[in-house]
């Protein structure tokens, strides 16, 4: 539900976070506690702040934490834990907004989706985990995850989980019609007209336009359209990762080959439920979304390594997940923190993973344990497997916007034109771009392309 509920937020409409990304333009809203907020805090304080004990507040609509926040309460009897869903999505930032603007009700620790932490970052809302020496837990993350917690050369939270992507697919409806499973985005294209084909109700996927799927199939194919140093942002969808994405998904649109049914509808459900959606190119959190939502296709489906962009290059991407941060105005950092590192580094991570949760941790996707787990739902297949291999092959360097959530809202009206009109996908990311840059420029960030 976690994921469902991200992904939504990332193709939704427009969100009305103007107050928040001008505060982020301007760098405010660190609040009184600005000046602590970059303090060192040492391990020694970190413990003491357990033993002295005392309440922290934390927002997260993480189901998987109930079980955290109860073991770190037994573990820690002296500190008392107030785990509180404030809203999914736009009603979560628009609350966390909210409370630091009126300088009151702000929690201490905050969960935030990897897009939306660098606006929250450049505003100084949250903190610099580097003065708790957050710096040398860099090898306990995998790349991906790692690199998103980074904003203004600070580590502005923990990697909670990551998505790593992979390629779905209904392994039937494949056997079915003798098609190969894709290895290449070349061989992708053609396995769609192949299927489509055998069968005009059966499409390859579904796409009516989304911005998380579209950025993260730049980012895999070596694509770095944003640039960000503080308010200096570049948002560039010319260079060659971007156009490899966009010449190769016209075809798809040429064709006709996406059934165009959004994600995350009734429609949608059923589509991969009747083998009328044969993939589904997205991140390694989805597996208990077709446990729940399509139950009955149980042994139908298997898990491949994502389509390359060039044959024999083992690379990925991205696609959902989320940090734990702390706030700048809290005043419990170090009781704070002791639990972002019990949550995120400790005994928390292996209480998530048994409760659904992806990791981001490197060792746990390395594990026996975890690489060995057999999939039901995926024929027995160790699924974990493709899973961490995709970990591993994330490229460094991707940056967010720091007014992502409002871009990813506009993709519709200006990248998404191409599903529905004769505008080319890549007339239509021009599009973006300019729209991007109007909006970041009216914030009062120095935007240019």
């Amino acid at each position: 539900m976690k994921n469902t509920i991200s992904l939504a937020v990332l193709r939704g409409s427009a969100i009305a976070l103007t107050a928040a990304l001008a505060l982020t333009a301007c760098g405010g809203g660190a609040g009184d506690n600005a000046g602590a907020a970059n303090e060192e805090v040492s391990a020694e304080d970190v413990q003491a702040a357990l033993e002295e004990g005392g309440d922290i507040t934390i927002w997260s609509w993480e189901p998987t934490l109930d079980e955290v926040v109860e073991s770190f309460e037994a573990e820690h009897p002296n500190v008392n834990v107030n785990l509180v869903n404030a809203g999914t999505g736009n009603d979560h930032y628009v609350a966390l907004q909210n409370a630091v603007a009126a300088g009151s009700g702000v929690p201490d620790v905050v969960q935030l989706e990897y897009f939306s932490l660098p606006q929250f970052a450049l505003a100084e809302s949250v903190r610099d985990l580097s003065a708790y020496g957050a710096g040398d837990l860099q090898d306990t993350y995998n790349p991906g995850p790692w690199n998103s917690v980074q904003a203004n050369g600070g580590i502005y939270g923990l990697p909670m989980d990551s998505g790593p992507m992979a390629l779905y697919y209904n392994k039937e409806i494949f056997d079915k019609y003798g098609v190969e499973v894709p290895a290449t985005w070349d061989e992708y294209v053609e396995a769609a007209r192949a299927l489509h084909e055998a069968d005009p109700s059966v499409y390859i996927a579904n796409d009516t336009g989304d911005a998380g799927l579209a950025t993260s199939l730049i980012w895999q194919a070596g694509g770095q359209p944003y640039k960000v140093d503080g308010t200096d942002v570049t948002v560039n969808f010319t260079d060659e990762g971007s156009t490899k994405f966009a010449e190769t998904w016209q075809q798809l649109l040429d064709e006709d080959l996406l059934a165009p049914i959004t994600s995350w509808g009734d429609e949608w459900y059923q589509g991969l439920g009747n083998g009328t959606i044969a993939t589904l190119a997205t991140g390694a959190w989805m597996p208990a979304t077709f446990s729940s939502g399509v139950a009955a296709t149980a042994g139908k489906w298997r898990v491949a390594p994502l389509p390359q962009w060039q044959e024999g290059e083992p690379t990925s991407a991205e696609n959902g997940g989320s940090a734990l941060s702390i706030t700048s105005a809290s005043e419990k950092g170090a009781l704070a923190y002791a639990f972002l590192e019990y949550a995120n580094v400790g005994d928390g991570v292996q209480i998530r993973v048994d409760n659904g949760a992806f990791p981001a941790t490197a060792a746990t996707l390395e594990s026996e344990d975890f690489l060995s787990d057999e999939f039901e739902y995926f024929g027995g297949q160790k699924a974990n497997e493709v899973f961490a291999e995709s970990a591993k092959s994330v490229p460094e360097g991707w940056s967010y916007l720091p007014f992502q959530a409002y871009a990813n809202g506009i993709y519709n009206d200006t990248a998404g034109q191409a599903y529905v009109s004769d505008t080319t996908l890549k007339d239509g990311l021009e599009g973006w771009q300019e729209a991007s840059i109007k909006y970041g420029s009216e914030q009062g960030f120095t935007v240019s392309k």
